[in-house]
């Protein structure tokens, strides 16, 4: 009973630096600060995934970091929710077409949230911790849960609409009549 309780009034959460610029864990740390004041809401930061019911993920994966946050996703206890923290986390980011990265962190753990952002604000990084949360309650009493997917639905393109007709513009020379050359023109008066 309390620890069904503790789930949705008191998250537990484990952030993990998958490859980031640090913009996002700055704000991350905001939220830790008493302006923002993370713990009023009963989130409370822990360093051991084994004790975590979120997992916070900024940054972008590359091929030597997936194996790590992989195994942190795995430590964890059932149920669990990921939170993908700024834009590098959810899709690449900037960071995206680069060789070694693999992109948002859906390539190697379902995500539950996606924060957007560059940096994430602090608000909205406490908005997506909220919303894990809910979804960590619903998981708990066995509700079937949807995952959010950046990737759109394959559908069938809609048929293009018939080219218009060309139409030639009224100019008023006849086009039968013969184009004078640049030099041509030069010497009429």
């Amino acid at each position: 009973m309390l620890r069904q309780f503790g789930l949705k009034k008191s998250p537990w959460v484990v952030h993990f630096n998958c490859n980031s610029c640090n913009g996002c864990d700055i704000e991350l740390l905001a939220c830790l600060s008493p302006l923002y004041d993370l713990e009023r809401f009963g989130i409370i930061h822990v360093g051991n995934p084994k004790h975590a019911d979120v997992l916070l993920v900024t940054g972008s994966v590359n091929h030597r970091n997936a194996r790590v946050l992989k195994n942190v996703y795995d430590q964890m206890p059932e149920p669990k929710a990921v939170v993908a923290v700024g834009v590098c986390a959810s899709t690449g980011g900037i960071f995206r077409e680069c060789y070694n990265v693999l992109g948002g962190i859906e390539e190697v753990v379902p995500v539950d949230v996606f924060v957007p952002g560059c940096p994430a604000r602090p608000e909205a990084v406490i908005d997506g911790i909220v919303k894990a949360a809910e979804k960590l309650d619903l998981r708990r009493r066995g509700q079937p849960v949807s995952r959010p997917s950046l990737v759109p639905e394959t559908h069938e393109p809609s048929p293009k609409p018939a080219a218009p007709p060309e139409t030639v513009p009224a100019t008023p020379a006849s086009p039968a009549a013969p184009v004078a050359a640049p030099a041509e023109l030069a010497k009429t008066p």
